[in-house]
This record gives C-alpha cells, sequence and structure tokens, in this order.
C-alpha cells in the first residue's frame, strides 16, 4: 500500500492487519495526504475508477472489485449563458456516487481476509455495498432507519444482503449497528473507513480531464457526512499538489434545512460541530446530525476557499422538480445542488459543476 491512513487523535498508522473502523486510543483514522496524481502508462486502456489503481491506496496484491463504476458523463445544464454542468454520479451501477468507494473499500477489505460485513446507511450506501459485497462473495448486513425509502430498502435486499430496519430517527441504525460488530463481523463503514475516499477523489480527476484539463471554478456537492466533497477536494488538492494545476476550484456544500449542522457552524465562523441536529427532510441521504467529516470541512473552505449554503423544503422540492423537467430524474438529495446554485446564482467563479449523486428511482416522487 502506497499510503496508510493515520488516527487522528495519536497519530497512530493504520494496522497491517485486521480492519480496525476506529484506532484502538478510540480516534478515527485519516489520509495525512492523498497520493499525488500521476497516471499509469497504461491508464487509457482501463476504464472507470481503475484508470487511477495506483492513487487508489490500495496494496499492490489488492483484487479490483468491479462493477463498472466511474466514468459518468459530465453534461452541459444548457442554462441560460452559463457556464454549469451537471456530473451524473447516478449512471454508477447501483446509482449512486457511493459506488465508487463501494469498490475501493471491498477491494481493500478482501485483500485483509474479511469475509462478512455490517454498514449503517439510510439506503445508497447500504445498497452500494451490499452490491459490492455480493461481487466479491461476502456476506452482509445492512441497518436502515425504518423510514428510508422503499425502492432502497428492496435494492439491498436484492443483493442478498441481510436488511434491519431500525425505528426511530437516522441516528439509531447507527448506533443499532456497533452492536452487530465482532471479529467475523466487519464495520465496513462509508463514515468511518477512510478508504472509500480514494475512490471519491477520482470524480476530481475526470472532471479535470473532462474539462480538457483544466481545474472547475465551481463544485457543488451535497453534504451528510461531508465524504462526497471531501474526497473531491482531496482529489483537486492531489493535483495541485503534483504541480498538474496550480489553482482549486470554490467548494460549496449544500445541506437541507430540516437537518444542517455544518452549514450551522459555518455560519457561527466555527470549525467544530457544537449541537447535533436531526429534524425532517425528504432529502434522506443527507440526513446526519453528527457528520464524521463535519470539521475536516469547515477548515477546508477557511480563508474563502468556499462556502456552505442550506436549501428549504420547498426549494428543494422546486429544484427537484426543475431538474426532471430538464430531464435528469435524481432523487432530492441531488437537487440540493441545482437549488443552490439557484439562490447563489452569479456568485460562482465558472464553469460550476453540479454533482447529481442519486437516481429518482430510489425514492417516491415529489411533485409539488
Amino acid at each position: 500500500m502506497t499510503n496508510l491512513p493515520r488516527c487522528t487523535q495519536c497519530g497512530s498508522a493504520y494496522p497491517s492487519v485486521g480492519a480496525p473502523f476506529l484506532c484502538s486510543c478510540g480516534g478515527t483514522f485519516n489520509y495525512l495526504e492523498f497520493p499525488k496524481f500521476a497516471l499509469l502508462k497504461n491508464a487509457t486502456k482501463r476504464s472507470g475508477i481503475w484508470k487511477y489503481r495506483n492513487m487508489l491506496s490500495l496494496p499492490d496484491d489488492a483484487p479490483e472489485i468491479n462493477l463498472g463504476e466511474g466514468g459518468t458523463a459530465l453534461v452541459d445544464a444548457c442554462y441560460e449563458s452559463e457556464n454549469v454542468f451537471f456530473k451524473l454520479e447516478y449512471q454508477n451501477p447501483t446509482g449512486s456516487y457511493k459506488d465508487r468507494g463501494s469498490a475501493v473499500l471491498v477491494s481493500f477489505l478482501i485483500s485483509r481476509g474479511v469475509n462478512a460485513v455490517v454498514e449503517d446507511s439510510s439506503g445508497n450506501a447500504g445498497a452500494s455495498l451490499a452490491a459490492y459485497a455480493a461481487r466479491a462473495g461476502l456476506r452482509s448486513r445492512i441497518f436502515v432507519p425504518a423510514s428510508a425509502s422503499g425502492p432502497k430498502r428492496e435494492q439491498i435486499k436484492h443483493f442478498g444482503a441481510e436488511l434491519v430496519a431500525v425505528p426511530g430517527p437516522r441516528s439509531a441504525a447507527a448506533t443499532a449497528v456497533r452492536a452487530a460488530v465482532s471479529e467475523n463481523w466487519i464495520y465496513a463503514s462509508h463514515a468511518f473507513m477512510p478508504f472509500g475516499l480514494t475512490g471519491i477523489a477520482t470524480i476530481a480527476y475526470e472532471l479535470f480531464q473532462e474539462l480538457g484539463n483544466k481545474t472547475p471554478g465551481t463544485v457543488i456537492a451535497p453534504v451528510g457526512h461531508g465524504g462526497l466533497l471531501f474526497g473531491i477536494i482531496n482529489g483537486f488538492k492531489a493535483l495541485r499538489m503534483a504541480s498538474v494545476t496550480s489553482c482549486e476550484p470554490f467548494y460549496v456544500g449544500v445541506q437541507a434545512a430540516g437537518c444542517a449542522p455544518i452549514f450551522t457552524a459555518y455560519e457561527k465562523h466555527e470549525i467544530t460541530l457544537r449541537e447535533p441536529q436531526e429534524s425532517d427532510t425528504i432529502a434522506e441521504g443527507v440526513k446526519v446530525s453528527t457528520p464524521i467529516h463535519g470539521s475536516d470541512l469547515l477548515h477546508e473552505v477557511e480563508n474563502q476557499r468556499g462556502c456552505f449554503m442550506q436549501v428549504t423544503e420547498e426549494e428543494l422540492i422546486q429544484s427537484y422538480n426543475s431538474l426532471s423537467k430538464r430531464g435528469f430524474f435524481v432523487e432530492p438529495t441531488s437537487a440540493l445542488p441545482w437549488a443552490a446554485y439557484e439562490k447563489g446564482k452569479g456568485r460562482f467563479p465558472e464553469p460550476v459543476i453540479m454533482i447529481l449523486t442519486g437516481a429518482g428511482y430510489k425514492t417516491k416522487s415529489y411533485k409539488k
């Protein structure tokens, strides 16, 4: 492995055996620095995220658990005269950007001899992990809130995972899953396990290349735990560190007003999250009261490098329906960037890239 994560609390390197989701001291693991961007000579012969195999921080002997993830389309939004694009992450195999992270995470877990995984999710991460676990021959058990969308729950079950519906808020599923962790069942958390972040960073590499080896002016993404935006930021940082580009985009993280702990801290000019909040929103993919990467993101957008915005339910539904009328069938969480763009139009450096994270078939329709 080219680059092991380290504990953010005590500084210890990730252990060379096993697959713990926390350090023995109780701290979380993260990468101090992503691998610098450097394409392999045969990269053009490979597809999706695996073009960037050498930047995924996987052991050399790790398998590639591949369902065709990555390589999603970048489409002109055709919006007035502005230079605006959508990155169609819902084109990934299970209909969500989560597949980029799941492919890398499951590949890593196989290299560590894991054969059974548990996870908690509002739906997309669970469906993605269930699919890649099935592809790799792993057993999987997925904990979801009882309120999770029916299509996502069916998708999880269809991949052969054991579905555990937990009554109460999203945080109740996160609590319940801890009781299922054991020597035989590894907690393959998309939030706590850092390995999927290098897969998500490939969005940045693709955007740079799709724009003709140029950096976007702005990237707008939904924020729940924050792994999507944090991975993208680290991807562009890796490009800059390798002197492939001299600049990074302006980053915009978007939360639903019903659950916006990072936005609240940002408005107070704080870099730590203080008051966990969890309310109702149709953007179930970002209904996270205690985001794992919240403080990381607040630190990253300091000094005018980005901002956070919140979107009301009415604005979200309007955005969701507006995207449908333009031909983009997405789940409500994916409509957050478009709503934020409409609110801040004229403020964002161009070209503006909005990440459409999940497919519309995963939830019921919300027509106004």
